[in-house]
């Protein structure tokens, strides 16, 4: 089932972040010893990367190059060549990808799951609803709810799940902060608001949120990550090689277990 289009305005904070995500990256060769890693914000801002690329770098001599931008561009940055290898979690645009050819592998990596959450004194009554439910009482009571509205994973998840609710989203209710999940997790505090996102940037969250999990659980908030390796025949100058090592690295059963390890529950590696 497609998502039911919502009405999407201008926002100067996306136009910034792609642009600044594009000036990031080149379309060059990438240099031997540097594999460009596009990653969606959310697994860097769990702080997770934190944990994998030291051990992948000290053991391969190779420097990992993060750009971490929603999902949505770091396929387009595969797309153009510009990044060796993507962690995102779109599902159907991870099928497109491949179905376009512009992929030569589609591997799992691990998942985590989404939540939503929104002020601790609850004024929607959304708390322990399934997410259908809560989305409909969102719309229903009128109150405040900010999106990422950034070609996200998450956006794509949000927009999926408003269409499942039967809810076209709009203002003056609906907001829309153009950025990453942990700039809207801070917005949406400060707003009172409701949003949706993912468990480990949420736990990761540098500065007080005045935020609770109102609805945890339900199947539809799964949140699966893919690793994705760009097409090398598309654009020779990849660093195929350093591209493989990393995904092979990722994949590995130690760095799988250093995955389940990672905080109480954020991730789970794909052997679980």
């Amino acid at each position: 089932m497609c998502p039911t289009p919502r009405p999407l305005r201008s926002s100067i904070p996306l136009c910034l972040a792609i642009a600044g995500a594009a000036a990031t990256v080149s379309a060059q060769a990438s240099r031997p010893g540097e594999v460009v890693l596009a990653t969606t914000t959310s697994v860097r801002d769990a702080g997770l990367l934190d944990v994998l690329l030291p051990p992948f770098e000290q053991r391969t001599g190779l420097r990992v190059k993060v750009v971490a931008v929603g999902s949505g561009q770091a396929m387009e940055l595969g797309k153009r060549g510009e990044a060796d290898l993507l962690i995102v979690h779109d599902p159907a645009g991870e099928a497109a990808f491949m179905a376009a050819g512009f992929g030569v592998e589609r591997l799992a990596l691990m998942r985590n799951r989404f939540v939503l959450v929104g002020p601790p004194a609850d004024p929607a009554g959304i708390r322990g609803l399934t997410v259908a439910e809560a989305m409909r009482a969102v719309a229903r009571a009128g109150s405040l709810f900010v999106s990422r509205a950034d070609r996200s994973g998450t956006d794509v998840k949000e927009a999926l799940l408003w269409a499942l609710a039967g809810v076209v989203p709009a203002q003056p209710w609906y907001r829309e902060s153009g950025q990453g999940m942990s700039a809207t997790l801070q917005i949406a505090s400060e707003l009172g608001a409701y949003t949706l996102t993912d468990v480990g940037t949420l736990r990761n969250h540098k500065s007080p949120l005045t935020l609770a999990i109102l609805v945890d659980g339900d199947t539809l908030l799964a949140n699966p990550y893919h690793i994705l390796r760009p097409d090398p025949a598309r654009f020779p100058w990849m660093n195929v090689r350093g591209s493989r090592l990393l995904a092979t690295y990722l994949l590995d059963p130690a760095t799988q277990d250093a995955i389940d390890a990672f905080g109480e529950g954020v991730f789970e590696g794909i052997r679980k």
